[in-house]
C-alpha cells in the first residue's frame, strides 16, 4: 500500500515532523509530492501538504489513519518547491509547515472547497464521452461539481479527470469561506450559424428581443460574456436564457482573469542597442544561459548605466530556450514604471507579484504562472516562490535592500533563496546594484564571504549610458546654517536651488526618511514625553489625523492641548518629518505643486501610481517622500534632488548604519540627471565630515566598501563572520534573564565540548562567540520586554543545528515559563 508523509498545519516543535497516512483507492494517483490534503489529527480535521510517498512502509496499516480529502486538483507545490522549503526548514531554524505555508498564495490558506466544469472551448469526442462513464454528462449540465464528490462517483475515472485538467479542457474553482477565489463570468457560447438561423423559425413573432439575438449570434458566431450581449441589444438577462432554454445556445461559467493592468495599454518595445560596456557586461550571463551552466553574477553598475536593459536582453534569450525567468525588485521599488518595462517587452507572458494587488488579483497571477501562460514573474521578495518548473533565470535589482529579508518566520533571505533554487534548476542568477551589500561585493571580487554567495562572478558597469556625468553633489553643514542664523529646515543653497528648478519648470526630488509631522511630543515645563504604554518608544505626531501614533504597535491617542503630567500648556512638537515639510514648502515657496509619498499616503491601492504618474506628467514640482522615492524612479525633468537629515540612520545601535545611509543616499543622488539635463544632489547633515556622507559626494564606492571591510574584518562581522540573534520576550524580566542567560550558558558549554574556539583574534580559524543576554534596543514591545543574544561564528562552525540543539533541550523549561523566542539568522536588523 502506499503511504504519504503528510507535515500538518501546525506550526510548533512538537509537530515539526511528517506523520504517515495511508491514501485511500479514491485517491490513488491523485496524491502527490506538493499536494495539500485534508487529514485527521488527534480530534481535529487538518490540513497538510504531503512531503513524501512510501511503498511497504514498515508500520502497522490498521493502526494507519487515511486521508480524508484532496484539497486540490493540481498540487499547489511542486516537488522541487517541497525540496526547497525543507532546505529553509533547516538553514532558518523554523517549522517545515511555515516555510511550505510561505510559498502558497493567501487564497489557498483558508478552509476551501474545489469544483471542476468545463473551460471555455473545450470539446470532446464521442469516444471519449462514451469513455467517461457518464462523468462528461454530468459536467457538461454547466453546474460546478465538487471534486470531492467526483472522486466519490467516478473513482475508476480518476486519471481520465486528471489528464483533462492537466490538458486545461477542465477548470478548477475554489470556494474560500463562501467566496469564490477564481473569478467567473456567464458566458453565451453559440450553436452553428446555420442551426441558428433555423431556430429563429421557432421564436414567436413578439420574442422580438430572442430573434434579435439569435441573428446577433449568428452574425458574430463566438462565445460573449452575458452582460456584455444584454448591454449590445439592450435587453435583459431573461431573454438570453429563453434562449438556452430552447437549446440554441450553451450558458458557462467561464474563468477570467483579474487583471491588476487590464486597463492600462503597454506599446511594445524593441531591444535597444547596448553600450559597449553593457555588451561586455551582457556576455558571460548569456555565456552562462546558453551553456546551462548553474553560475552567479553580481552586475554593479552606477545609477543610470542601463542594468535593466541587460537584465531584459538576458530574459529574452532564457525565453528563446523555452526556459522561465523571475525578476525580484524592492516592493518599494516595484512602480508602475517597472512593470512597464517588463510588460511592453515581454506583453502577457509577464505577471506581476506584489502586495499592492488585492489578493484575488495576486492568485490570478500566480494561476497564469502555474498554469504555463505566463514565462516571466515579476515581484517583490515572495516573487521568488514562484510556480515555475524550468527557472533559467533568476534577477535581483537592488540586491542590497533589506526588504529582501522576511522579518516574520520563515526569516528567509530572497537573495539566498535565489541562489538555492537556481542550484535545483540548472539556472543563472544576477544580482544588480550600484551600491552592492558588502557581503556580495566581497563574495564576488575578493571570495572571502562566509555566506552562500562564495565563488560569483564580477561584471561592472561604471558609467551612465550615453556618457552622462553623475550628478554634483553639494554636502552642507547644519551647524553652519545654524550659526548664520538659519533656522528654517531648507539650508541656503537648498532654497536658492529649489527656486532655480521652479523657474526653469524642472522637478526635484526631496527624501527625508521619517514620516509624520514630529518625531516626539515633550513638555517644555517638566520633560515629559508622550512614549506608547506598551512599547519602549516615543509616539510620533500625525497633523492630518491629529493624533499621537506608535509606528510598531500601531497604538494611537488623541493630540494633547496641555500636558498629560504637569497639564502645562507649554506642549511642544520637536524633530521634522514629511508632513511637517509638505507645510513648510507650502509656507517658502508659495505656490509649489508637492506630492507627498509615505506610508500614510500610499495606503490606498492604487495610490502609489497615481502619484507617481501625477509627476510624471509634470502636475507636480516636487516629490517628497521617505526611502520609496529613492529607488526605481526615472523621470527625465528632475535635476534637483534633496536630501534633508541625511545623518538620521547613521546613530542607530547597528554596524551596517553606515552602510545603508552610503546606499540611501547614493540610491536618491542617482535620480537626478538620468537624461539630457544635467544634475545635482544637496545633502543637509550635521555630520558632514562622516565617511558614509563625504563618500556619496565622491560618487566613491570603492573607497567607502574598502574601509567599512577593515572595520569589519577587526570585529568579525559579516561577511567575514556569521550572526544569529535569539530574541527572549516575556511580562517580567527576571524571567527573561533566567532564559536568556541558559541560552548562552548551554551553547557555550556545547561550543567548548567540540573543541570550538570562542575568541576571534586567530584568524581563519573556526570560532564562536555568544553575546548576551542583554537588553534589545527596542526593550519593550507590546508590553512585552526584550532580551537578546547574538551568536557570533566564522568558519566550520554549523552554528545553526547548535542553537536548534540547546533550543530543543531547553524546550519544557521555555514550555513552564511563557517566554517567546525568535531566532533570526543571518539578521539584517539588529533591533
Amino acid at each position: 500500500m502506499t503511504v504519504a508523509r503528510v507535515i500538518v498545519d501546525v506550526p510548533s516543535r512538537d509537530t515539526d515532523r511528517t506523520f504517515d497516512y495511508l491514501i485511500p483507492d479514491r485517491l490513488k494517483g491523485w496524491v502527490e509530492v506538493g499536494s495539500r490534503v485534508a487529514v485527521p489529527f488527534g480530534p481535529r480535521k487538518l490540513q497538510g501538504i504531503v512531503t513524501g510517498l512510501a511503498e511497504d512502509a514498515e508500520v502497522e496499516y490498521s493502526k494507519m489513519k487515511p486521508i480524508e480529502d484532496l484539497l486540490d486538483a493540481i498540487p499547489p507545490l511542486s516537488a522541487e518547491l517541497v525540496e526547497l522549503g525543507e532546505w529553509i526548514s533547516k538553514r532558518w531554524l523554523c517549522p517545515l509547515t511555515v516555510a511550505l505555508q510561505a510559498m502558497l498564495p493567501a487564497a489557498l490558506k483558508g478552509r476551501s472547497e474545489k469544483y471542476v466544469f468545463p473551460a471555455a472551448g473545450a470539446d470532446w469526442s464521442e469516444e471519449e464521452t462514451a469513455q467517461s462513464g457518464g462523468l462528461l454528462l454530468a459536467l457538461k449540465k454547466g453546474k460546478p461539481l465538487k471534486l470531492t464528490g467526483l472522486l466519490q462517483q467516478y473513482p475508476e475515472q480518476g486519471p481520465l479527470l486528471k489528464r483533462w485538467l492537466r490538458q486545461g479542457r477542465l477548470e478548477e474553482r475554489q470556494r474560500i469561506e463562501d467566496q469564490l477565489s477564481v473569478k467567473t463570468v456567464q458566458t453565451v457560447f453559440p450553436e452553428e450559424p446555420a442551426a441558428l438561423l433555423e431556430g429563429l423559425e421557432g421564436i414567436p413573432a413578439r420574442a422580438n428581443k430572442q430573434r434579435e439575438a439569435l441573428r446577433y449570434l449568428a452574425e458574430n458566431n463566438e462565445p460573449i460574456a452575458v452582460l456584455k450581449l444584454t448591454e449590445v441589444l439592450s435587453t435583459t438577462s431573461s431573454t438570453i436564457r429563453s434562449l438556452a432554454d430552447r437549446g440554441l445556445i450553451e450558458i458557462r461559467a467561464v474563468t477570467e482573469d483579474r487583471d491588476p493592468y487590464a486597463n492600462r495599454e503597454f506599446p511594445a518595445s524593441l531591444p535597444m542597442v547596448l553600450t559597449p560596456k553593457q555588451t561586455i557586461a551582457l556576455a558571460p550571463i548569456q555565456s552562462a544561459l546558453d551553456a546551462g551552466r548553474c553560475e552567479t553574477f553580481l552586475l554593479h553598475g552606477v545609477t543610470g548605466s542601463g542594468k535593466t536593459e541587460v537584465y531584459l536582453q538576458a530574459i529574452q534569450r532564457c525565453l528563446e530556450f523555452g526556459r522561465e525567468a523571475i525578476v525580484l525588485v524592492p516592493e518599494i521599488a516595484l512602480t508602475p514604471q517597472m512593470v512597464e518595462r517588463f510588460k511592453s517587452r515581454f506583453g502577457a507572458r509577464v505577471a506581476v507579484l506584489h502586495s499592492r494587488l488585492s489578493q484575488g488579483e495576486r492568485y490570478d497571477e500566480w494561476r497564469k504562472i502555474r498554469e504555463g501562460r505566463a514565462q516571466v514573474a515579476v515581484g517583490a521578495r515572495s516573487a521568488i516562490f514562484a510556480p515555475f518548473s524550468s527557472i533559467g533565470l533568476i534577477v535581483i535589482d537592488e540586491e542590497h535592500e533589506t526588504s529582501y529579508k522576511q522579518e516574520e518566520s520563515p526569516k528567509y533571505h530572497a537573495r539566498d533563496v535565489a541562489v538555492e533554487r537556481a542550484r535545483l534548476h540548472g539556472a543563472v542568477v544576477v544580482l544588480g546594484s550600484a551600491t552592492p551589500a558588502l557581503e556580495t561585493y566581497e563574495a564576488a571580487k575578493y571570495d572571502g564571504s562566509e555566506t552562500a554567495l562564495a565563488g560569483m562572478k564580477y561584471i561592472a558597469l561604471p558609467e551612465r549610458v550615453a556618457n552622462r556625468p553623475l550628478p554634483g553633489v553639494e554636502i552642507v553643514d547644519m551647524r553652519e546654517e545654524l550659526k548664520l542664523g538659519n533656522r528654517a529646515m531648507f539650508s541656503r543653497p537648498l532654497a536658492d536651488a529649489i527656486r532655480d528648478r521652479l523657474a526653469k519648470k524642472e522637478q526635484i526630488v526631496l527624501l527625508l526618511n521619517r514620516r509624520g509631522y514630529a518625531t516626539f511630543v515633550m513638555c517644555r515645563s517638566c520633560g515629559y514625553t508622550a512614549a506608547c504604554p506598551h512599547c519602549e518608544i516615543s509616539l510620533t505626531y500625525h497633523r492630518g489625523s491629529q493624533n499621537l501614533r506608535c509606528h510598531y504597535c500601531g497604538y494611537s491617542e488623541i493630540e494633547p492641548k496641555t500636558c498629560p503630567s504637569c497639564e502645562s500648556p507649554h506642549i511642544r512638537f520637536f524633530g521634522t518629518g514629511t508632513q511637517k515639510v509638505e507645510e513648510s514648502l507650502a509656507e517658502t515657496f508659495p505656490g509649489i505643486r508637492v506630492i507627498r509619498m509615505d506610508v500614510d499616503t500610499t495606503t490606498e491601492k492604487g495610490s502609489h501610481e497615481k502619484w507617481l504618474t501625477e509627476f510624471r506628467e509634470r502636475r507636480a514640482d516636487v516629490l517628497l517622500g521617505t526611502q520609496m522615492v529613492a529607488k526605481g524612479l526615472d523621470f527625465p525633468y528632475v535635476t534637483l534632488v534633496g536630501v534633508l537629515a541625511a545623518d538620521a540612520a547613521l546613530r542607530l545601535p547597528d554596524f551596517r548604519a553606515s552602510e545603508r545611509t552610503f546606499q540611501l543616499l547614493t540610491q536618491v543622488a542617482g535620480r537626478a540627471g538620468r537624461h539630457e539635463l544635467p544634475g545635482e544632489v544637496i545633502i543637509q547633515t550635521y555630520d558632514p565630515e562622516h565617511e558614509s556622507i563625504t563618500s556619496v559626494q565622491g560618487h566613491d564606492y570603492n573607497g567607502f566598501v574598502e574601509r567599512a571591510l577593515i572595520l569589519r574584518k577587526q570585529l568579525g562581522y559579516p561577511p567575514y563572520g556569521r550572526l544569529i540573534s535569539v530574541t527572549f520576550s516575556h511580562e517580567s524580566v527576571p524571567m527573561l534573564l533566567s532564559i536568556g542567560e541558559r541560552f548562552a550558558i548551554g551553547m557555550r558549554e556545547l561550543a567548548a565540548s567540540l573543541g570550538i574556539r570562542k575568541d576571534f583574534d586567530a584568524g581563519g580559524l573556526a570560532a564562536l562567540e555568544i553575546l548576551g543576554p542583554v537588553s534589545s534596543p527596542i526593550a519593550r514591545l507590546k508590553d512585552r520586554y526584550r532580551f537578546q543574544c547574538m551568536v557570533k561564528y566564522r568558519g566550520e562552525v554549523d552554528a545553526s543545528s547548535l542553537t536548534s540543539k540547546v533550543l530543543e533541550e531547553m524546550g519544557d523549561a521555555v514550555k513552564r515559563s511563557g517566554v517567546q523566542i525568535s531566532v533570526d539568522v543571518d539578521p539584517q536588523m539588529m533591533l
